[in-house]
């Protein structure tokens, strides 16, 4: 198969800043603070306290034993592109920013967020050109092979929570396990809106007889757009119409008003979308695309 080079040069060009990120989070805020917020980092991060190993070299030497696992169970695409990037990764902590950066010896609170952040934005770059950082992201995929019913968060803050509760015993208290709480809520939270964007937005589904009426309050009082599916009751077997239109989170208030107002009684179903753009929301990402730089 011939190698798109342009895509490779991406490729690697995401992982280095990724990896960069990712190692000055780590070396500067999260190793001073004596944290280990969850995954193989940091198990390499409780070992590292105690024997002294480097972070990056322990963390390639944990993910190698997963990597051929994920090489023959799994996706061998994934398996090579983790690879590269667990391999840029070691190479960026140990050989680049551990000799070069200065930690930071400050307040443990302070660590534990802009270490959480860094991080966050660093996995962000690497998810974005469908690679993983290994650890706990194959761990999880095992997992949900063996039980396949279980879905892979939860399995990913299994892992977590057993890191950060080792975390306890290693650093002789729970202040560790607590900083690295906030550490992890802070990775997960900017890689969230990173990759879903800021745009969240509340999907609503309303089935009513009164549906005309109510879709074109919300069309004239808010301006916003309407869509009519065609629907069927499971138990009355009659047809009806299904009314779905998206709201910012503030404007849910205002929807809820309007629909009560035509009938009170109507069914509705409310869902959180993780982003919305287009007509009437901000930051679409296909107008950026077809802009140009």
């Amino acid at each position: 198969m011939k190698m798109n080079w342009k895509e490779t040069g991406k490729d690697l060009m995401y992982d280095f800043f990724g990896a960069l990120l990712q190692a000055l989070g780590t070396w500067c805020f999260i190793e001073p603070c004596r944290i280990a917020p969850g995954g193989v980092s940091g198990i390499a991060l409780l070992i590292n306290f105690i024997t002294g190993f480097p972070v990056g070299v322990m963390t390639f030497v944990l993910n190698v034993p997963l990597l051929i696992s994920a090489w023959l169970l799994l996706n061998r695409k994934m398996a090579v592109k983790t690879i590269q990037t667990v391999v840029i990764m070691t190479i960026v902590l140990d050989f680049v920013v551990t000799p070069l950066f200065p930690q930071y010896i400050g307040d443990r609170l302070i660590s534990s967020a802009f270490g959480g952040i860094l991080v966050g934005v660093g996995m962000a770059l690497i998810f974005m050109r469908n690679s993983t950082t290994g650890g706990g992201d194959i761990i999880a995929k095992l997992l949900q092979r063996r039980f396949p019913y279980m879905h892979t968060g939860y399995a990913l803050m299994l892992i977590d929570m057993v890191v950060i509760g080792l975390s306890i015993l290693v650093f002789r208290g729970l202040e560790a396990a607590l900083y690295g709480l906030i550490s992890m809520v802070c990775t997960t939270q900017t890689i969230d809106v990173l990759l879903y964007g800021m745009n969240k937005g509340t999907l609503v589904m309303i089935h009513s007889p009164k549906n005309r009426e109510i879709a074109d309050e919300i069309m004239a009082r808010m301006d916003r757009g309407t869509t009519f599916f065609k629907s069927m009751g499971g138990f009355s077997r009659q047809e009806g119409e299904t009314l779905m239109c998206v709201v910012d989170r503030k404007q849910f208030y205002l929807v809820k008003a309007i629909i009560d107002a035509h009938d009170e009684h109507a069914f509705v179903v409310v869902m959180e979308t993780k982003e919305a753009y287009g007509e009437g929301f901000l930051n679409d990402p296909r107008k950026r695309r077809t802009e140009g730089p």
